[in-house]
C-alpha cells in the first residue's frame, strides 16, 4: 500500500512537471533560428530596431501566441478584418506594411516565436553578467602602482650602491688602523687622479685609432646608403582614415570579395574606391558591429556623410558631403601600373601586392612597391598563356614574324584606349 501511494505521488509529480515543461516548450528554437535568419533578418533584430521594431520586447509584452502566429503568417488579413490588436500595431509603427508569409505553417511561426524569446532571454542574461566582467577587467594594476614599483626598484638599487661604497670605505679604514694598508696606496689616494689617462694612452695607439676610424666610416656609409635607398619607400605606411573600415571583418570574417567594393580592379587601371552607396547596400540594414548592441559610430559616419536618417530611412541632400579618404599606395608619376592587366590578364590575387588584407584591422602598405620588388616578382612569375586572349594574340603576332609577314601597330594592341589614355 505504501509503495502504491508513493508511486502514485511520483507519477502525479512527473505528470505536472511534464505539463509545465510542455507549456514552455511550445516550439523548436533551433528550427526557429534558421527560419528567422531566412525570413526576418532583413527587417528585424531581436535586441534593437531595424526597419521593423525590436522583436524581443514586442514578443515579451505580447503573450497571445495565437495572435502572433496569425500576424506572422498574414498581418494584412488581420488589419483588413479590423482586428483591434493588429490595427493598434499597424498604427503604432507608422502604418508600415509587413511582408506576408503565407508559406509558413503554424508550427513554423511558433518556432520563430520560441527562438526570439529564447534569444531575448539570453541577451538579457548576458547584460546582467556584463557589469561583473567589466569590474573584473578593471581590477588590474593601475599605472600609478606600476610607476610606484619602478620607483621602489630604483630606490633599492641606489641604496645598494651607497651601502656598497660605505662597506668598502669601512674595510679600508680597518686595514689602515691595523697597518695592513700599503703605503703606496695611501699616497696614491692623496695624489689627484687623471681620469682621461686611459683615453690619452689609447689615442697614442695608431693601429687602434685607424681601426676605430675605419669602423666609423663603414658604419656611417652603410647608414647613408640605407637611408638614401629607402627614400620615398613607404612600406608600413598607415594613415588615419576618416572612417575606420575593418578589412578583417569584411574580407576576412564575412568573406566579401575584394572586387565587390573595388570593382575597377578587373576592368581599369585603378582599383577605385567604392562610393558610400555601395556601403549602403548592406548598411541600410546593418547598423551595429558584430556582437555589439549599440549602433556603430563608424557606420554612423556613413549615414552622416550621406545625410541619411536611419529612423525615417530618407536622405537629405543638403547634408551630403564627400569622405576625404587618404591614399595609402602611392606610385611615382613616371611609374605606370594597370590593375586590370595584373588581375584579369595575369590572374593575380589582391594579396600578391597588398598582403594579407583579410587580416588587417586597418589597411597599411604591406609591400615596398619599389622597382626592384616589381622586377623580382616579374622574374619569378610564370606566364600562363593557355586560354588567355592577350597572350594568344601575342602568339599570333610571333607566328606572323616567323612567316615574314608584316605586323601592324594595331596587331600589337596599338589601338587600345589604354595605350594613350591612361
Amino acid at each position: 500500500m505504501i509503495f502504491k501511494q508513493f508511486s502514485r505521488s511520483v507519477l502525479l509529480i512527473a505528470g505536472f512537471a511534464f505539463l509545465s515543461s510542455s507549456a514552455f516548450a511550445q516550439g523548436d528554437a533551433a528550427k526557429g533560428e534558421a527560419l528567422f535568419k531566412a525570413k526576418c533578418t532583413a527587417c528585424h533584430k531581436v535586441e534593437s530596431q531595424l526597419v521593423g521594431p525590436a522583436l524581443g520586447t514586442q514578443m515579451e509584452a505580447e503573450t497571445d501566441d495565437k495572435f502572433l502566429v496569425k500576424w506572422i503568417q498574414n498581418n494584412q488579413a488581420l488589419i483588413a478584418a479590423k482586428d483591434p490588436k493588429a490595427v493598434a500595431v499597424f498604427n503604432k509603427f507608422n502604418q508600415s506594411a509587413m511582408t506576408v508569409f503565407t508559406d509558413l505553417s503554424d508550427a513554423d511561426a511558433t518556432n520563430i516565436i520560441t527562438y526570439v524569446r529564447a534569444d531575448w532571454k539570453k541577451i538579457q542574461d548576458d547584460a546582467k553578467k556584463q557589469p561583473s566582467s567589466a569590474t573584473a577587467a578593471e581590477s588590474g594594476p593601475g599605472s600609478l602602482v606600476i610607476f610606484a614599483l619602478i620607483g621602489v626598484i630604483i630606490l633599492a638599487f641606489i641604496i645598494i650602491l651607497v651601502l656598497n661604497k660605505v662597506i668598502i670605505t669601512l674595510e679600508r679604514l680597518l686595514l689602515n688602523n691595523k697597518g695592513l694598508l700599503i703605503e703606496e696606496e695611501v699616497v696614491a689616494e692623496k695624489v689627484p687622479v687623471d681620469r682621461f689617462a686611459i683615453v690619452k694612452k689609447l689615442a697614442k695607439n695608431k693601429k687602434l685609432v685607424f681601426f676605430v676610424l675605419l669602423c666609423g666610416t663603414i658604419a656611417t656609409g652603410s647608414w647613408t646608403w640605407v637611408t638614401l635607398w629607402n627614400t620615398n619607400v613607404h612600406q608600413g605606411y598607415q594613415p588615419v582614415q576618416p572612417i575606420k573600415f575593418p578589412h578583417d571583418l569584411h574580407a576576412g570574417a564575412m568573406k566579401i570579395d575584394c572586387q565587390y567594393c573595388h570593382s575597377g580592379a578587373y576592368k581599369s587601371k585603378n582599383a577605385s574606391i567604392p562610393s558610400l552607396n555601395v556601403c549602403m547596400n548592406c548598411h541600410k540594414v546593418i547598423t551595429t558591429t558584430v556582437g555589439a548592441k549599440a549602433p556603430s559610430t563608424e557606420i554612423a559616419k556613413i549615414y552622416e556623410a550621406l545625410g541619411y536618417d536611419p529612423a525615417t530611412q530618407k536622405y537629405d541632400s543638403t547634408k551630403m558631403r564627400p569622405i576625404q579618404w587618404v591614399r595609402i599606395h602611392n606610385l611615382p608619376d613616371f611609374a605606370y601600373f594597370n590593375h586590370s592587366q595584373h588581375v584579369k590578364v595575369a590572374g593575380l590575387k589582391c594579396q600578391t601586392c597588398h598582403g594579407p588584407i583579410e587580416t588587417m584591422k586597418e589597411v597599411y602598405q604591406y609591400s615596398p612597391l619599389t622597382m626592384k620588388w616589381c622586377i623580382q616578382c616579374h622574374k619569378r612569375t610564370d606566364v600562363n598563356m593557355k586560354g588567355n586572349a592577350y597572350y594568344e594574340k601575342m602568339q599570333a603576332v610571333h607566328d606572323l614574324l616567323k612567316e615574314g609577314k608584316p605586323v601592324t601597330a594595331a596587331a600589337m594592341g596599338g589601338i587600345e584606349c589604354g595605350k594613350c589614355h591612361y
